[in-house]
């Protein structure tokens, strides 16, 4: 198994920002070279080791989910390819692991829609019977289906903080009412088209994350990454049982291993063992496989 990129190191480009998973990079004053590594996060903290073809699973993964959901909402492709656009010896930086996007105004607001009572949720509705004040019905359980998804936004955390749920009314006043209405109304379409063709490849999506940003006309678009395993919580539906966890095809393989450990979740993080590693990368390539029916090259 190959190293993978931790860091990347692209010199003919001026260099933007550094994210928790990826590098961006201007391509003159609209466009951006974004670059998924092979970082993890989890609990908001950057591991120190790479996970081998996670970046390029994840820029599959988006890109065709890019695609399928395009009749929803325009997104920040522009269809450039990246190896055009940096120097001969940066190819291999890039390549099947990077997009040219249009620049846009990114929302100060995560969208995160549930279908699913897991994680934080989970967590919410055992203490106060809400998720992120949402009233639910009593007496659900752990991983049960709600009986409609849930738009639960967030605030977007700095690098190594942690990201805060925040209401839709916070949200209302962050980006104002006809804005936040669109993007509720959209979240929740993409998350209903998704989850009707994850389920008939045997996934269901129990949760998942948009990021959406403004263009030079003032449209929406979606933006960022779109349903990989970093920012949704994939289930096999054959394993799916109400009452559990059930097993993910994400980055839980680590939580979980994380969670066993003597660690406050703020950096540094624990070295992670070979075969976490290992794991980890196979539960990757293992979603590209299950929702698309594609294997990395």
């Amino acid at each position: 198994m190959a190293a993978g990129i931790y860091k990347t190191t692209i010199r003919s480009l001026p260099f933007v920002y550094r994210g928790k998973v990826r590098d961006s990079y201007a391509v003159g004053d609209d466009k951006l070279l974004i670059v998924t590594t092979d970082r993890l996060s989890a609990f908001d903290v950057v591991m120190s080791q790479p996970i081998p073809d996670k970046g390029r699973v994840l820029n599959a993964m988006s890109n065709f989910w890019f695609e399928k959901l395009a009749h929803v909402i325009g997104n920040h492709l522009t269809g450039i390819a990246p190896e055009s656009v940096v120097a001969p010896d940066e190819v291999e930086q890039v390549r099947g692991r990077a997009v040219v996007a249009m620049k846009l105004k990114p929302l100060p607001v995560e969208a995160v829609v549930r279908g699913y009572l897991i994680g934080s949720g989970w967590k919410d509705y055992q203490r106060t019977g809400e998720v992120c004040g949402i009233e639910l019905p009593r007496g659900l359980q752990m991983a049960s289906k709600l009986p409609e998804p849930i738009f639960t936004p967030a605030n977007k955390a700095e690098l190594g903080t942690h990201d805060e749920n925040i209401s839709f009314e916070r949200m209302k006043e962050i980006v104002g009412a006809e804005l936040a209405f669109r993007v509720q109304s959209v979240s929740l379409a993409l998350y209903r088209a998704a989850a009707e063709y994850a389920a008939t490849r045997g996934i269901i999506i129990a949760d998942t994350k948009f990021e959406f940003g403004l263009d030079r006309d003032g449209n929406l678009r979606l933006m960022d990454e779109v349903l990989t395993a970093d920012s949704s919580r994939f289930w096999p539906v054959d394993e799916y049982v109400v009452g559990h966890s059930p097993p993910s095809f994400d980055k839980q393989f680590v939580r979980d291993w994380l969670e066993s450990q003597p660690w406050d979740k703020t950096p540094p993080p624990p070295a992670l063992p070979a075969d976490v590693i290992a794991k980890t990368a196979e539960k990757y390539r293992e979603a590209l496989r299950r929702i698309t029916g594609k294997q990395l090259d």
